[in-house]
């Protein structure tokens, strides 16, 4: 089942889920990776950017999760 951000208060929750992960340990789960790389990919691009805008603000060690290799 596809996961998809509806608003900006999904994507502020997601973001808080990426910083109590990076709390408990120095890796995010790779459950965790994938569905978020599939709610970048499956949302609206504006609130994919968002979610960058907001994981580089608070938890900017997740960001080489998130950004797509080449």
């Amino acid at each position: 089942m596809a996961y998809k951000w509806k608003n900006k208060i999904e994507v502020d929750e997601a973001v808080v889920v990426v910083m109590n992960s990076l709390e408990k340990g120095p890796d995010l789960s790779p459950w965790l990776v994938r569905t978020m790389n599939a709610a970048i990919k499956d949302s609206d691009p504006a609130l994919g950017t968002y979610f960058f805008e907001e994981i580089n603000k608070h938890a900017p060690g997740a960001i080489r999760y998130f950004v797509a290799e080449e």
